[in-house]
């Protein structure tokens, strides 16, 4: 697939008095997973770190703000309400939860991130994204991100029920595991396009990338001068449970386990 116009980059910069900051991802929290949830939880309350930045799918589905006060949604938004009084904490969309609007974060004090985001912290420059727009090979779901992102889609698709809502996003769900032919666990899941991703590197003025969305943790190269930093997803329930937190300070990024891990 050929890469569409770039977009536009937000630029932040930390504050002087900030010593560092938290990146996680892909968390796809759901009543069925209790041990994500409390590992999640217990890092948000118990973090040294002055921010955490959420960078997309904290949820495995968010189908509007409406549902806010259901009972799981409801202890996730008295986490993310605590966690905001003692920290910065900022929400970036990513493919389960870009239905989460300003009234979910203000009922939590977040902070909104648009995708893709420019942070300057402790002498660093990271571009931060996501991670879904950069992975092109993945058409089908492309041109379905396209769709919904789109305000006509979202305005049908909030209009409707929580009922009928919630059993859409089953449906897409099953659509999508259908056409990649397995089970989520075994599903192969699309990689960040390289030439794209420098690309935004840089046109943002940027030589770090740092991403979720692909559950590939790990960092490396993408071309001569560019490195990239993917977030672990978490999966707690799973054989070897899986949560990492990826730490920026004075000395540069670091892979640490939740803090409750530690």
């Amino acid at each position: 697939m050929v890469a569409g116009p770039l977009p536009d980059f937000e630029h932040l910069c930390a504050p002087a008095a900030w010593r560092a900051i938290d990146f996680i991802s892909d968390l796809h929290l759901a009543a069925s997973t209790p041990r994500t949830f409390d590992a999640w939880a217990a890092h948000m309350l118990a973090t040294d770190a002055d921010a955490v930045f959420i960078l997309g799918d904290l949820f495995e589905v968010w189908i509007g703000d409406d549902t806010r006060e259901q009972p799981f949604e409801r202890r996730c938004v008295d986490v993310l309400a605590q966690a905001s009084r003692h920290r910065s904490v900022w929400f970036m969309a990513g493919n389960r939860d870009f239905l989460l609007g300003p009234e979910m974060l203000a009922a939590c004090g977040l902070s909104a991130l648009h995708d893709p985001a420019v942070l300057q912290a402790f002498g660093h420059i990271l571009l931060l994204t996501h991670g879904d727009a950069l992975c092109l090979d993945d058409v089908e779901y492309q041109d379905f991100r396209r769709e919904v992102r789109s305000t006509a889609w979202q305005r049908d698709f909030l209009a409707r029920t929580v009922r009928e809502r919630a059993a859409l996003a089953r449906r897409i769900r099953a659509e999508s595991r259908s056409r990649k032919g397995g089970a989520p666990q075994t599903m192969p899941w699309a990689d960040v396009d390289p030439p794209a991703a420098v690309r935004w590197l840089r046109a943002s003025g940027t030589q770090a990338l740092v991403h979720g969305h692909t559950h590939r943790p790990g960092s490396g190269a993408l071309a001569p001068g560019y490195s990239r930093h993917v977030l672990s997803d978490w999966d707690l329930e799973a054989l070897v449970p899986r949560a990492e937190v990826l730490r920026l300070d004075a000395s540069g990024l670091r892979r640490l386990p939740p803090a409750a891990a530690r």
